[in-house]
Parts: C-alpha cells; structure tokens; sequence
C-alpha cells in the first residue's frame, strides 16, 4: 500500500507513505527557497516520488490534505504574513467580508454556515484541478481523496507517537472551518469528541498580537513566545474579553475576526502599551487557556496519553503546561505540527483506512525525521568546486566538528539526509558552543535574526537526566525540540547560552540509534568539554528557509559569515575565523562584526 500525501496552503508539500510508515516527506519551501510558501507543489511530489523510488504507476492512492480551499496555480508567498498574503480577488473578498460582518455572528447563527456555503463552487473546482493536475502533469491515475484538515493534523501525530489509545488535540488559526479537534482513539477507532470554529481561533488570536507588536503575523509567533519571557502580565484582563475558555471549548467572545478583530484590540490597549507585556499577557492567556481545554477532555474521555499538532503546538512552553496536567502521563508532539505536516498526515489517515490492519499495530508512523534528500559526496564536491571553495576531506569529520566547535568557532553542518518539519535536528543545523549567552546576540546578528529566546541545545540522550527537570512521558517527543522543561542547576550553570530567562530550555536530545553521526560530535564534545550539550540553530540565512542542497549550503555559509562548512566528509574554513576565535579569547576582538 503506498500512497502519495499532498498538502497545497501554506507551507505545501508532499510526502509517501508505504505500508504505515513515512519514507519521504518534504515541502516545497526548502526546494524553492521561498519561506512557507504557498502553492500546489509540483516539485516536492517529484522528489518524494524520487527519494522513494516511486513511479506514478505505484501508487495505490493520493490523498489530498484539506477538504476545503482555493486551488492555487501559481506560487503564492507568505512572506507578509496572514494580512499580507494575496490568495485571489475571490478569496480576499470573502475574508474581507468575513471580517466586517464578524460581529453579525452570535446575532445569526445561520450566517457562518452561509459564509462556507457560498464558498463551495471554489471548493469544487479546486478538486477538480488537483485530480487534473495530477493525471495530466504526472500521470497518476489512482483514487485521489481529500482529507479534513484537522484530521490530517491529528492523523501525523497519533501516528508518529506510537500509542495505542490516546487524546488527540489539533490547535491552530483555522482549517476546514475550524480551529481545533478533539478526538478519543482507541486501537486505531478514531471518535471525534469536539470541534472549534475558526471564529473562536486561539491561534488567530495569538496572530492578532503579533501583528500589533509590529512582527509578521502567522509567521512571527515564536518572537512573541521569546519576548513574553521579558514582561508582566499587564493587558489579561483585556485579552480575556476576547478569547476565554469555556465549558470545554474556546470561545471568541470578543465577536471579531481579522483586522476588525486587530483594530478592537488595539483600542483597548492604551496606546504606548508595552511589546514585552502584551507578549507575557497574550502567552499566559494562552497557556490557561491550553491546559483547560485539555484537562477538561483527558477527564471526560480517561486518555492519558496525548498526542498534538497544529500551528499552535509549536509553541513549546504551552507544551510543557499541558504536559504538566495532572491528568496526562504522556505528551507527543507531532515534530512537523503545522501544516508542513498536512501531506503526511492526510496520507497516513488513507493508508490506515484502506488497510485497517495496519492501525491496530501500534507501531510509529516513523523513528525520525530525516525524510527529505540526501547528496552524495560526489555531488557536494562538485558544488564547493563551482563555488571556488577550499576545502578538503576528512576521514574523522564527526571528531574535527567536535574539537572546532570546543575551540570556539561556529560550525554549520549539512550531513545525510534533510529534517522534515520546521526544527533543524543536526543535519542542516548551526552548531556552537552552549557556554557563551553573548552568542544569542552577536550570531543572531551575523544571520541577520531578531530573536529573543536563547538557542536551544541538543543533548546527549544517555546525559539528559542530568540537565532537565520533569522529563517523565515526554522523552521521545524532545528528540523533536518540541517541548520546555526546566534545567537542572548544573545545566544554568554550566550551559546558559541555551537556557531561557525563566529557566527552561526547549532540547533536541540526541540519540545513537536515530543520528549516530551527531551523535558522535556531541559525544567527543562532551570528552573535551564535559559539557554534554551543543547549540543547534537552524542553517539558514534572514527570511529564507532551512537549506537543503549543497548549494544552498554554500551560500548561507558565505552570507552568514560563519567560520567553517562542515559537508558530508569534507571541511570548508572561513580565512578571518582564526583571528575572530583568538580574538575572542583574548576578549580583543568584536565577535559581531
């Protein structure tokens, strides 16, 4: 059973599934160099085919993420964010109109339904289009069946956790209508227990405040989750006039949507109000309103496992509140949580269904994330020679990384292949030492970033005892980087350039089984060092995606002024590192310029 999975809204991609289990996944942003880009993704159903070895002829089914939408022809970028992003006159009209009528909607409850109503001949055609598209372009001639958005989201988690029974909570802005599901799954028997509207959006709320404090809104929440960590809890009492819990739901009770929404809150705010305070108020809500929502349906169902996806499950610090529920045992975050996990997920949910035996094994979906291509040495070597770069072999690349990265010098490494999801696991990551926090200001700097939360680490897995609090049913899912756990005493001492100002950090934990190489850097590390923890940071360059091919590599390398390409076997050495590390040591030289 194999099926091709497809997801074409924001951040599109594709994936294969083959008997249960994900064997290539990637989206389209990584291949077209546009952040979360929007689109049907013509190149990634071509490289997963490729990567699985696949024909058009193989497959067995396509399932599309998505019940709903707009077929999008052309790429359509992100890069504005949610009020920026033009999807087409229709589109923007109904949104437009969505948001000025918004307050219309306690008053008439038949007008939401009458909203998605007039919108389905758009929805019509855009399954015509991908059934078109993919027969006419590809030759596929299979099934292809859409999947419900939110049930694509919880399908790549329940999967990818490996439990049998299970809560599963999907949070995000809004898909297919909604804003959130609640699901009770037993053995693979899937019962839906609740649904949120998109009107009464937790994420959309979260966005809102992004866009008030000037960042990108549907793009830039990480910075508010980092900035919340600066400021008090001045504004709640407003915000809980806008989005509250309630009875086992979330509830919009502020009456508006989008910009009518924005320009409410920015009314009710006094108009010098404080970035950082509205970041910790909005953040808090957040949390509480997280925890009650799934408190209340871990008690009504009596799961004790959960498993989350959705854009609002890449905030990690709500993450570790629902983990510290009472009432939960065990959290799984699905390691590609917002909607670059759509392709997968809405494949998993065909495969399962299809072949239901394969729901019953309780066995993950997947062991890691290392889905996405991989380039031979061969391949690499061509690439630093077009590029003019010296470089040379090494036969104990995992060893010089090592000692390079203790000495000081900043490393981006590109090994095997790529992560699918938003997090760098090593592969086309940023590496440096864990004991210096001036690097949070003067790297993010030379990579041209504003963030505010300290890097985060990766870790020996056989260490991490030892430098994090509470990790109890949660241990699989931080080989994502998925979760907060408060650092143990040793871990802020020794390790700060990785620790949060509240005293959390948000780990990759490294293990043999799954990436030996990285491993065995962070092993050899930890030999000259005793420290058992690294920086990992993404490898990317200001607005652009994670890189992919090695010449994408090359040139985030030479725009990001960093001090050594470690590629496959080979070693790429920038002239001025040397001086800058010495300098450094001797606290003479500026280590931002």
């Amino acid at each position: 059973m194999r099926v091709l999975g497809i997801s074409d809204h924001i951040i599109s991609g594709a994936a294969v599934v083959e008997e249960g289990r994900v064997i290539s996944a990637i989206n389209e942003e990584r291949l077209v160099r546009k952040k979360m880009l929007m689109g049907f993704p013509r190149k990634s159903i071509t490289e997963v085919l490729r990567i699985a070895g696949t024909d058009a002829k193989d497959l067995d089914y396509v399932a599309v993420a998505s019940e709903w939408g707009h077929f999008l022809d052309d790429y359509v970028e992100f890069g504005g964010g949610v009020f920026a992003v033009d999807e087409g006159a229709i589109k923007n009209l109904f949104l437009a109109l969505g948001s000025q009528l918004s307050f219309l909607r306690s008053k008439i409850p038949f007008l939401e339904p009458l909203y998605y109503k007039l919108r389905e001949p758009v929805f019509a055609k855009r399954r015509r289009r991908i059934r078109e598209v993919l027969r006419e372009e590809y030759g596929i001639t299979c099934p292809v069946e859409f999947v419900d958005h939110h049930y694509a989201h919880a399908a790549a988690a329940y999967y990818g956790s490996g439990y049998d029974d299970s809560l599963v909570v999907t949070l995000d802005a809004s898909g297919d209508g909604h804003s959130s599901h609640v699901y009770d799954v037993t053995a693979g028997s899937w019962e839906r227990k609740h649904a949120v509207p998109a009107f009464d959006s937790l994420g959309s709320y979260y966005a809102y405040v992004t866009h008030l404090c000037g960042f990108t809104a549907g793009k830039h929440e990480g910075k508010i989750t980092g900035l919340a960590a600066y400021g008090k809890p001045e504004y709640r009492e407003i915000l809980d006039r806008f989005i509250a819990y309630r009875d086992g739901s979330i509830v919009n009770v502020g009456d508006a949507f989008r910009m009518v929404a924005v320009e409410k809150l920015r009314k009710a705010l006094p108009p010098d109000f404080s970035k950082e305070d509205i970041a910790w108020s909005v953040q808090e809500l957040s949390e509480d309103i997280c925890t009650q929502y799934v408190q209340h349906w871990a008690k009504k169902t009596g799961k004790r496992n959960i498993a989350l996806a959705g854009g609002v499950a890449a905030n990690v610090k709500i993450n570790q509140r629902i983990h510290e529920i009472p009432e939960i045992d065990s959290i799984f975050i699905c390691p590609a949580m917002s909607d670059e996990g759509l392709s997968a997920g809405a494949a998993l949910i065909l495969s399962n269904e299809k072949k239901p035996e394969l729901a019953m094994t309780g066995r993950k979906a997947f062991d890691h994330v290392y889905l996405g291509p991989e380039y031979s040495e061969k391949e690499i070597a061509a690439a630093l020679d077009s590029a003019g770069m010296e470089y040379a072999a090494s036969e104990t690349v995992e060893t010089d990384v090592a000692q390079m990265i203790a000495d000081g010098y900043v490393v981006a490494r590109v090994n095997g292949r790529m992560e699918w999801g938003p997090r760098a696991l090593g592969n086309r990551s940023i590496l440096y030492r864990p004991d210096d926090r001036s690097a949070n200001d003067w790297l993010n700097k030379r990579l041209k970033r504003t963030e505010f939360m300290p890097f985060a680490p990766s870790t020996l897995a056989e260490e991490a005892s030892g430098s994090f609090k509470g990790m109890s049913g949660a241990v699989d899912t931080a080989h994502y980087m998925t979760i907060t756990f408060d650092c143990t005493d040793e871990m802020s001492r020794n390790c700060d350039g990785v620790v949060h100002v509240d005293g959390t950090a948000r780990p990759q934990l490294v293990s043999e089984e799954i990436n030996p190489s990285y491993h065995r850097i962070i092993k050899e590390f930890h030999k000259i060092t005793g420290l058992s923890s690294i920086v990992n940071t993404s490898f990317n360059i200001h607005e652009e995606p994670i890189v992919c091919t090695p010449e994408d590599a090359i040139r985030a390398f030479q725009v990001g002024h960093l001090d050594v390409l470690a590629i496959g076997p080979f070693i790429a050495r920038n002239p001025n590192a040397d001086e800058r590390v010495k300098g450094m040591s001797a606290g003479k030289v500026e280590t931002g310029s």
